[in-house]
């Protein structure tokens, strides 16, 4: 089977194969997984997601570092290709998405069947698997954590990338007004669409007196939701529009910059910081994560979310995808996509 394999640490931009690059050239020749144990399920992938966390991994950058080698991996979508004496939920044929933590850059992977959820017929299985990481980081962290309630602020930063779009939308669910940040008029015109309230751009912008300028507008005090995958000056500045007993949720340091939130302030604002690791949530609280997939796979069959699907990779344009991802020209998500379908624009 056809796999990405990091054969060393390194740039993930440059062509597999390449002396420099971390990896090794793509070929049909690695061997196809073996079901591991009576409850293992083994996948054809349909496609892989691409998460900020995998681009720090395969650089060394990444709180967990697998042994070398491997393949990298995140969350996929595919179809269940064989199955264990013991599998009772799924059988060859069935449509499924789960979360690897290594091993989805491949066109086979073996899971548990009670890591497996089953697609509904009507999502695609592409968008399903852009679903888990980025969507699941956002409905725990507002549905789950802050207990986002209709009527509320949320201000979401980094807006237009995979996380952002998935709290932008989330938060329309759940009937909260909307302020997003991002860098670009078509960002910009793509989160109106899909239900922000109000848009900013921080590339021309003050993001803090156009979010302040909204709010008097609409007569609201201030921001009770602060939904940050960002960090630095940006998250500083950000904290101005909190309000009393607001919540601030942590979500990434895309920027490089972790940001100070002084605990004096904390105390005196009675705001509540959340860290919020989503993957964490695999190990000590496997059920609420669970129900927070199972019903954004039903959200999506239902229309109520949409993933926007930027670009796709095949496995050997995989560096393309990593340098998207680095430059932050995706509008959603970018994904890797199975077989021989081409690079394209969606």
């Amino acid at each position: 089977m056809e796999a990405l394999v990091v054969r060393k640490l390194g740039d993930p931009t440059l062509p597999p194969g390449g002396e420099d690059s971390p990896f090794a050239a793509v070929s049909g020749d690695r061997p196809i997984p073996e079901l591991s144990s009576p409850t293992s399920v083994r996948v054809r992938v349909a496609a892989t997601s691409l998460n900020f966390a995998t681009f720090l991994q395969v650089q060394g950058k990444y709180q967990e570092r697998p042994l070398l080698p491997y393949v990298p991996g995140s969350d996929y979508a595919g179809v269940v290709d064989a199955v264990g004496p013991g599998v009772r939920r799924f059988r060859p044929g069935d449509r499924v998405c789960s979360l690897a933590s290594v091993g989805s850059f491949a066109e086979f992977v073996v899971a548990d069947e009670k890591a497996l959820y089953a697609v509904p017929d009507r999502c695609d299985l592409v968008a399903a698997g852009a679903l888990p990481v980025a969507f699941g980081t956002s409905h725990l962290a507002l549905a789950h954590r802050a207990q986002l309630k209709a009527g509320q602020v949320l201000l979401v930063l980094g807006a237009a990338g995979g996380v952002g779009v998935s709290a932008v939308q989330i938060g329309k669910v759940c009937g909260a007004i909307v302020i997003a940040v991002a860098r670009g008029v078509e960002k910009l015109q793509y989160l109106k669409s899909i239900g922000a309230d109000h848009v900013i751009d921080s590339s021309k912008e003050n993001a803090i007196e156009s979010a302040k300028s909204f709010l008097k507008a609409s007569g609201l005090k201030g921001v009770d939701v602060l939904y940050d995958p960002v960090g630095g000056k940006l998250t500083q500045d950000s904290l101005k529009l909190l309000n009393w007993g607001a919540h601030i949720l942590l979500i990434g340091f895309a920027s490089g910059d972790v940001p100070v939130i002084r605990a004096n302030i904390a105390l005196i604002k009675n705001w509540t910081i959340h860290g919020l690791y989503w993957g964490s949530y695999l190990t000590h609280r496997p059920a609420v994560l669970i129900d927070s997939l199972n019903e954004l796979l039903s959200w999506l069959s239902k229309g109520l979310i949409t993933v926007k699907l930027s670009h796709t990779y095949r496995l050997a344009e995989a560096h393309l995808a990593f340098a998207d991802l680095r430059d932050r020209k995706a509008v959603g998500k970018v994904m890797i996509v199975m077989g021989s379908s081409a690079k394209s624009r969606l």
